[in-house]
């Protein structure tokens, strides 16, 4: 029977098409795992791999079908869940066929290829999948992480990274909304650092403009030698007070102030000279912050594209973009209700005309793949036309280049009005880094660990805890959102501060030490030890210690990083559970000597410790040993 024949061949053809898409996913996901052994593999990303060829297995007729798949918020019904049969049961129901998500569901599931994650799955309500992960791979997985460290997912194209962040005013002090931009700047650098990128950390400070004139000017009075003594500005805030003062009052001394900008613009060495002995002032100020919060970061001010303007003006007219305005050439994009004025009426340039030639120096000579502008959200619409200007004179396309303003809320103090001194100044961050270091320490005393500590461990430890506490205070709380800042909640070592995760990775270090248990020996054991996962805390530490990389992915994409804030503090919450109900070193009740070492608990502790450790280095903080 020719007709029998056919159908028995286009089976076995189907049976051989299903093994090998089967066979491809088992490469694809064993090669996941090989091709950098070391990598610590995104569970959530290889489930997503397995559903995504369950669901094109099972309805190869739907084009580009909903994949979710999440963590499960109740761990008694699995670890992950797969959401997908609800929206494509939408999806199928507006083409007019009808099928119940439940149905779709129990169809994904019979097409789930072999693999090594999935003990069993179990579909609940309406259509969820409930995933429970395999012990053993979970286990193994905790094994490489103790034996090659903690180590990123691996990376499929190693991309450029130009992250532009603290940008102060030179002859200005840095105050409390630089604090923001820096401390979030570093960290994302840190991050994208860590994930294998090449990353330029760019300071586009504001050292040029009409403003040097009246300095310019107010120095060569002040200081008349200044070209062969260099000039003693302590207080350049005084400086600058005292400089604009002058120029709002006295009529001859704004005459001369613009007379020296027209020489500074065209160079000439004696005002180039002057112009530097201020920026040099300014910047061994910002040193001093950038120094306590430990800061890389290379100056590349708005002088340095100045003279990319005049190609990027001319750029413009040459391809019919500008119209003039009263004097002004202005450009408008598409769908921006606001132009950029790139030439002013006097014939001067912009900052929109410096910020267009940073994009397009950063596009065409850094040739970056991803340019993020941290600044804060006051500034997201002259960004977003910059963008579209951009995109309109065709200098990258959005689809291929990420660019991207990560803007943030402003600070305010604890009356919720914008954080200010007590007689209205700005707060002054060199003041404010001092008071952490005061409160501090005062902290570390009241605690007693004056008495436990060496002097030098007490110095470490208040660093430690100031500037980590800063730092966390502003990174957990989610960026856009303004935040209230306050010394007596970032130092309380109750909740999700840098001072509880702080105190709480210093004891997970010393469960060791306590022990007597030496690092070589953990070496050892990490690669010869099984680690188990019986006990139900082992389980939910096991499992949370490797979301690590799924969290790393979320603010890659989003750029929140309170995620990864909420992720460590959820770690050492979940740490404290395993440590109350799952004895790592059992001790004789009358000599306190030790009996039994419980070693793979002891893997557990080190896994956790190493895992905090990475996430404190990409916020910026600096844990010490002991505290």
């Amino acid at each position: 029977n020719i007709s029998e024949s056919f159908h028995i061949i286009l089976k076995i053809a189907q049976y051989q098409s299903e093994s090998r898409r089967w066979l491809l996913l088992a490469t694809s996901l064993q090669e996941e795992m090989s091709q950098n052994g070391k990598a610590m593999l995104n569970i959530n990303q290889c489930l997503q791999q397995i559903f995504g060829e369950a669901i094109s297995t099972a309805y190869p007729g739907i084009e580009n079908a909903p994949l979710t798949v999440t963590l499960n918020q109740q761990a008694k019904f699995g670890d992950y869940q797969c959401n997908s049969a609800m929206p494509m049961a939408q999806m199928m129901k507006a083409k007019g066929q009808k099928v119940s998500p439940r149905e779709i569901a129990e169809k994904i599931v019979q097409n789930i290829p072999n693999n090594e994650l999935i003990e069993r799955t179990e579909i609940a309500g309406p259509g969820f999948i409930n995933v429970h992960l395999k012990r053993m791979f979970v286990s193994k997985l905790l094994s490489n992480l103790l034996v090659n460290g903690v180590q990123p997912p691996s990376l499929k194209k190693k991309k450029k990274v130009v992250v532009d962040f603290s940008s102060p005013n030179i002859a200005k002090e840095m105050h409390v909304g630089h604090l923001r931009s820096t401390i979030i700047g570093d960290s994302m650098c840190r991050l994208f650092e860590f994930l294998g990128n090449e990353v330029l950390r760019l300071n586009h400070v504001g050292d040029w403009g009409t403003q040097f004139g009246m300095l310019i000017a107010h120095l060569q009075d002040k200081f008349p030698n200044y070209l062969s003594v260099s000039p003693p500005i302590g207080d350049l805030q005084a400086f600058y007070k005292a400089s604009k003062k002058r120029f709002d009052e006295d009529e001859e001394f704004k005459k001369r102030a613009y007379q020296c900008v027209v020489k500074l613009q065209s160079k000439d060495p004696d005002f180039i000279k002057a112009w530097n002995l201020i920026c040099d002032v300014s910047r061994n100020e910002f040193q001093k912050v950038y120094n306590c919060l430990d800061i890389r970061i290379e100056e590349r001010g708005e002088s340095y594209y100045q003279d990319m303007m005049t190609v990027v003006v001319k750029e413009f007219e040459e391809k019919g973009l500008v119209q003039l305005d009263e004097g002004r050439k202005i450009v408008f994009a598409p769908g921006q209700s606001i132009p950029l004025t790139i030439v002013k009426s006097d014939g001067g340039y912009t900052y929109d005309t410096s910020d267009l030639a940073a994009i397009k120096n950063r596009l065409f000579d850094e040739k970056a793949d991803i340019i993020i502008y941290v600044t804060d959200s006051g500034q997201a619409v002259h960004f977003q036309v910059v963008f579209a200007a951009a995109q309109l004179i065709g200098w990258y396309d959005p689809k291929v280049t990420r660019v991207e303003h990560a803007g943030f809320g402003v600070v305010l103090g604890e009356d919720k009005k914008k954080f200010k001194t007590r007689s209205g100044d700005t707060v002054r961050l060199m003041d404010l880094l001092e008071e952490g270091l005061k409160r501090s320490m005062d902290k570390l005393k009241e605690k007693g660990r004056d008495k436990v500590l060496t002097p030098e461990e007490l110095l470490k430890a208040q660093r430690a805890v100031a500037f980590g506490c800063i730092k966390y205070a502003d990174l957990s709380h989610n960026r856009i959102n303004d935040y209230i800042f306050s010394f007596d909640k970032m130092l309380d070592d109750r909740g999700n501060t840098a001072a509880y995760l702080l105190y709480a990775f210093t004891r997970i270090r010393s469960i060791a030490r306590l022990a007597n248990i030496q690092e070589a020996t953990l070496h050892k054991a990490a690669e010869t030890t099984e680690v188990l996962l019986d006990h139900e805390k082992e389980w939910k530490l096991g499992k949370c210690i490797l979301r690590f990389p799924e969290i790393l992915q979320k603010i890659t994409d989003d750029l929140l990083l309170h995620t990864l804030c909420d992720y460590l503090y959820e770690l050492a919450t979940t740490f404290t559970e395993f440590y109350d109900n799952c004895y790592c070193v059992e001790k004789d009740r009358q000599t306190g000597e030790v009996v039994k070492v419980n070693m793979w608990r002891m893997l557990i502790c080190e896994a956790t410790a190493a895992v905090m450790a990475k996430g404190f280095d990409i916020l910026g903080i600096n844990p010490v040993q002991r505290m």
